[in-house]
């Protein structure tokens, strides 16, 4: 019996010696979830700040105007004493068409890559992961050259030509890649069935594939969207201008006019955001693996 009771003493304060460290290590673990909700605060406030200013200004009145509080008058007079409506349709005609067509070439690239095993097409791999680390900026003196003998200089489809190339390496590695992702046993059992391989393709592999033919569109869309560099050096005249020229158009020596700049950002920031919360619901890639289902 005495034994018993002199254990208590000594078990007692091991018990509490353990919560107390478990009370230290939940306040440990708390304070470091608040440092890390305290960073990302920070960061997310660094990002948003100037895009929050930007759509601030755009709807704030200029100095010569008479309207008080918000207004869309910038904007208004944008399209109606610029030609913002007319860059409008050439970033759209430039940007839709480099994305239908990198995508429509992209995909059965990516699909060799993803499926060939011979040395031609690790040659043609390697190529383009050579051409994919050389930046723009290498190209557009050759290219302008070439293009100025070809009529394509300060021409819509010579910048989309380029924006094409441009993202055909990335786009080609995207696709491939998500290729990559899809179980072969789905097409064999299509071959099974007495499908071609162009029709496995097109009726297998790209039907599981949306999530990956669209995060594609998406990145060519962006970098053809907006894109500065090219076509600075490719356009000439006022009326061939895309938004980002356009944009630039605005910053003259001595004079910015700040809420057309403002207004017509605003207006260069929505596609991006729309085409984002459209196309968001569908990347899933669930439906793979019910594909699967049974085998």
């Amino acid at each position: 019996m005495s034994a018993v009771l002199h254990a208590h003493p000594e078990t007692g304060p091991a018990l509490g010696v353990g919560a107390g460290k478990r009370r230290t290590l939940s306040e440990a673990g708390m304070r470091g979830r608040w440092w890390r909700f305290t960073a990302i605060l920070a960061i997310t406030a660094v990002v948003l700040v100037p895009i929050m200013v930007t759509v601030l200004l755009a709807f704030t009145p200029g100095p010569n105007s008479t309207a008080t509080g918000l207004t869309f008058e910038n904007l208004g007079n944008v399209f109606s004493k610029t030609l913002a409506a007319t860059w409008l349709q050439n970033s759209l005609i430039t940007t839709l068409s480099t994305v239908v067509v990198s995508v429509a070439v992209a995909a059965p690239a990516g699909y060799v890559l993803s499926r060939g095993r011979s040395k031609a097409v690790s040659g043609y791999s390697l190529l383009l992961f050579v051409m994919q680390s050389l930046p723009i900026i290498t190209s557009v003196v050759p290219l302008f050259i070439l293009f100025a003998g070809m009529g394509l200089v300060d021409n819509l489809l010579g910048l989309t030509i380029i924006y094409v190339g441009s993202t055909m390496t990335v786009a080609t590695w995207m696709m491939a890649a998500y290729f990559d992702s899809i179980p072969i046993s789905l097409e064999e059992a299509s071959w099974i069935d007495g499908c071609s391989v162009f029709g496995s393709f097109t009726k297998v592999v790209l039907r599981n594939s949306l999530p990956g033919v669209l995060s594609t569109a998406i990145f060519a869309f962006l970098l053809a969207w907006n894109d500065y560099l090219v076509a600075i050096v490719f356009l000439r005249s006022n009326e061939i201008f895309t938004l980002p020229m356009g944009v630039q158009s605005f910053f003259q020596q001595n004079a910015t006019d700040w809420t057309s700049v403002m207004a017509l950002a605003v207006v260069m920031m929505l596609p991006p955001v729309i085409v984002f919360a459209a196309l968001n619901k569908y990347f899933s890639v669930g439906g793979i693996g019910g594909s699967l289902a049974g085998r």
